[in-house]
């Protein structure tokens, strides 16, 4: 057999193993391993083996992720979400709709902190779920709210996906972050439109409440959370205007969130504890599929499956949009069945060239591709937000909760849609950090 065909068995062997349940970074390393063998050899192979794990677990830029996982712990564990909460409604809850519009604010703040899908989602649906419960709001509206504000958390800086895509495709940490900050307040604006339009054209969605915050109370909800705002300016302002690398601004973060947790008399041994060992299992976890997603791509390499593909697209006569959406849309499907870091580390080793041939940036391609699979996390039959949702309001509906997201995702899809016209909205940011 040719490499080529070999590649392409490896790649149908990957999702036949995805499919059977395998755990994704063990398919990677076996299929790696087998494909590298039959292409160059047992002892090459077993070479491979041997050297890539050392070699990328002891990748300086890695150690970035474990650091902001642990302050992301840390600041989850002190309870924060519900002082984000308060803080938030304190100032659109009054508002018709307001309490759906506090869940994506407080969603997108929390997102900041933890910076992943999962946690912000299933922190802020056991917050906001129950409040609006308790003002009569529909459950297809505060569900779908929580939904689309927990597809933030891997957006908004620190998104540990966007690092994992700057350790995969070597594009630089810091601008990745940064590149992420216009289009998530772009995505939590469009959906503050989308509630607004569906509680003016429904008002028995949201019942208006009663009363307002005054300017006292505003000001005693920000004081609960200041050590945060302040944690999240030093961090992402100190890699943004240069005084700090990755890696150190996260350092400071974790170092920064055990303070907070003990100034505000928060912290204890078991908060701590189970703050550790979540940090431990998350990094292991992302660890192993980095290491996987290296062993891959190195089969992918040695097969010769990137460079012919690359070859064969860049020399069509073709818009490269057209490519770019006939890609983006494989992504989309494919993301509604598979999750969103195993099919990272499964395509970016075969897509990554072809965008960097086609001449588009890598990263703001970075920062589509993954808003792209956000919308595949929130569509049948995968729809892992709906699941997480799903466990906390466990009384509502699978039906309702896709049928109060449907608005959502054609926001997200026209978010999409303006960054591909308007890519200097993503790339400005970085730009100017040079």
């Amino acid at each position: 057999m040719t490499p080529e065909l070999i590649g392409i068995i490896g790649i149908l062997a990957i999702l036949i193993l995805f499919f059977a349940k395998v755990p994704v970074a063990i398919a990677l390393i076996i299929v790696s391993l087998l494909g590298t063998t039959a292409i160059r050899g047992f002892e090459v192979a077993f070479a491979q083996l041997g050297r890539t794990p050392f070699d990328t677990s002891s990748n300086y830029s890695l150690s970035v992720i474990p650091l902001f996982i642990l302050m992301g712990m840390v600041l989850s564990n002190t309870g924060i979400g519900r002082d984000l909460y308060r803080m938030v409604d304190s100032f659109v809850g009054h508002l018709k709709g307001g309490l759906a519009t506090a869940t994506i604010g407080t969603a997108a703040i929390f997102s900041s902190i933890s910076g992943s899908l999962n946690a912000t989602t299933a922190t802020v649906a056991k917050i906001a779920l129950p409040e609006m419960d308790k003002y009569h709001y529909k459950s297809s509206l505060s569900t779908a709210s929580v939904a689309a504000g927990g597809t933030l958390g891997i957006l908004i800086p620190p998104s540990v996906i966007l690092i994992l895509y700057g350790i995969l495709t070597r594009e630089p940490i810091g601008a990745l972050l940064i590149a992420g900050i216009i289009p998530g307040i772009l995505q939590i604006l469009l959906f503050m439109i989308t509630i607004y339009v569906l509680v003016r054209s429904d008002s028995d969605l949201a019942p208006q409440r009663e009363g307002r915050a005054d300017t006292s109370e505003r000001l005693h909800t920000l004081k609960n959370i200041w050590p945060f705002l302040g944690l999240f300016l030093v961090t992402i302002g100190g890699i943004y205007l240069g005084v700090f690398t990755p890696t150190e601004a996260a350092g400071i973060g974790a170092f920064g969130a055990l303070f907070f947790a003990v100034i505000s008399r928060k912290f204890n041994w078991k908060m701590l504890g189970g703050s550790l060992e979540e940090t431990i299992r998350l990094t292991a976890f992302i660890f192993l599929l980095v290491i996987g997603a290296n062993l891959f791509g190195q089969f992918l390499a040695i097969s010769r499956i990137p460079v012919m593909l690359t070859s064969y697209i860049g020399g069509l006569e073709m818009n490269p949009y057209i490519i770019l959406g006939v890609i983006l849309l494989v992504l989309l499907i494919l993301g509604c069945f598979v999750e969103s870091l195993a099919l990272i580390v499964i395509t970016l080793p075969i897509l990554y060239p072809i965008i960097t041939e086609l001449g588009f940036n890598g990263i703001w391609f970075g920062v589509i591709m993954i808003m792209v699979i956000n919308i595949g996390a929130l569509t049948p039959p995968l729809g892992i937000s709906v699941y997480v949702i799903k466990g906390v309001a466990k009384d509502v509906p699978l039906q309702t909760i896709f049928k109060g997201i449907a608005p959502m995702i054609i926001a997200m899809v026209i978010c999409v849609i303006i960054l591909i016209i308007f890519p200097e909205l993503v790339t400005v940011l970085p730009d100017m950090m040079k």
